[in-house]
């Protein structure tokens, strides 16, 4: 399993016919014929073009295919660019959530001119910056009722393997290499360190878990059933995590998935999770 494809002999001996008969395509011409070949596409018939250019990266790691050199450095958001410096508002907002409604929640992550600010935000305020994402994601942001930013949460890419959440819900690894997007992360949620109102926290995790799975839906083609969220047990308690229902299941072992000789010690994280599905078991586990 490369990239969420099951790989065969067949597929493999393929990809090496293509590259040893091409010699002048480039890594994305060997990836599109891929695409077109498999037809391989989400759930909005958009070409995998992306996911089959990672599928044959990894394949040229293990060494199982030798891809020709790259023509150009890849034009990587999260190394190349750093998102530029905003002028906050920053008087402080009090008081109570009450006094701030009506308050926007939007998904913008198709919108140019507020990801600029989505990303600004996250690199300047959250403990662990922002470079960009890749792969399926959806980037909220909360406003209040004259347009000031308060609020931002990035959900993509769940993790490969988390031995809580996998116990919690039962499937195998064939299982989980099949069904794994259908879960997805909260990767990131920033309340502005100048925004204080009590109870926002929840009240924004419930809004925006309310509309989640349609809005993936209406991006890439296929629901979410599953969230997972990693929180930092040294720096944070969970209580708004706690407050919106999600279920805490222990806790993460202090190894980075980089780890491969058990040397590299991270922070320990709690596990939560939040089920968007009553029958999220059965359709992950088929």
């Amino acid at each position: 399993m490369v990239q969420g494809r099951q790989l065969t002999p067949v597929d493999i001996l393929r990809i090496r016919e293509l590259i040893a008969g091409n010699p002048d395509w480039s890594r994305r011409r060997l990836s599109e014929v891929l695409c077109a070949e498999w037809e391989w596409r989400n759930g909005n018939g958009q070409v995998k073009d992306m996911a089959a250019r990672s599928l044959l990266v990894k394949l040229h790691a293990r060494g199982v295919i030798q891809l020709p050199p790259r023509r150009q450095v890849p034009s990587n958001r999260m190394v190349c660019r750093r998102p530029s410096r905003h002028e906050w508002d920053t008087t402080p907002v009090t008081g109570i959530l009450q006094n701030l409604v009506p308050l926007q929640v939007r998904e913008v992550s198709t919108d140019a001119t507020a990801r600029i600010q989505f990303a600004a935000a996250l690199s300047e305020y959250h403990y662990l910056g922002y470079r960009g994402t890749v792969g399926e994601n959806l980037q909220y942001m909360v406003t209040d009722k004259t347009g000031r930013l308060l609020a931002c949460l990035l959900f993509g890419s769940a993790a490969w393997k988390c031995r809580p959440r996998d116990q919690f819900i039962g499937w195998l690894p064939e299982q989980r290499a099949c069904n794994l997007h259908l879960l997805t992360n909260n990767t990131r949620f920033l309340i502005l360190p100048f925004v204080r109102i009590p109870h926002l926290a929840s009240w924004i995790l419930g809004r925006v878990l309310r509309r989640l799975s349609a809005d993936w839906q209406k991006k890439y083609g296929h629901a979410i059933l599953l969230v997972e969220t990693f929180v930092e047990r040294e720096r944070f308690a969970g209580t708004s995590y706690r407050a919106s229902n999600w279920i805490q299941l222990g806790a993460t072992t202090g190894r980075s998935r980089q780890d491969r000789r058990h040397t590299l010690r991270v922070p320990v994280k709690d596990v939560y999770l939040y089920p968007l599905d009553p029958g999220f078991r059965e359709e992950l586990s088929a």
